[in-house]
């Protein structure tokens, strides 16, 4: 397949991707940070799920702008894939919470 953009526009594209991309990360940390006073400090499962959700959403909102400023495909099965691992290891610090 070939692009049929001219080199500004694509270029154009490319920095609007990366600014979105960049907008994300503030609150994608921010998220990582409450998660982490939810897990240690408070112990408080609506707010470890929220904050996950949250995070997982803005992570995914990350990558899809990054795809999107490429002019790649955003929808992946490798994306969903990714998430996976993340996703094991907060079950299995919050699995003692939640069988209590």
């Amino acid at each position: 397949m070939q692009d049929r953009r001219s080199g500004p526009e694509r270029r154009a594209r490319a920095l609007m991707g990366v600014v979105a991309a960049s907008a994300l990360a503030y609150p994608l940390l921010v998220c990582a940070v409450q998660l982490l006073v939810a897990q240690l400090l408070t112990v408080d499962v609506r707010a470890i799920i929220a904050w996950l959700a949250l995070g997982l959403l803005c992570s995914v909102a990350l990558v899809g702008a990054v795809r999107w400023g490429a002019a790649r495909r955003v929808l992946s099965p490798w994306l969903l894939l990714g998430v996976a691992p993340p996703a094991l290891f907060e079950l299995w610090l919050t699995w003692p919470v939640l069988t209590t």
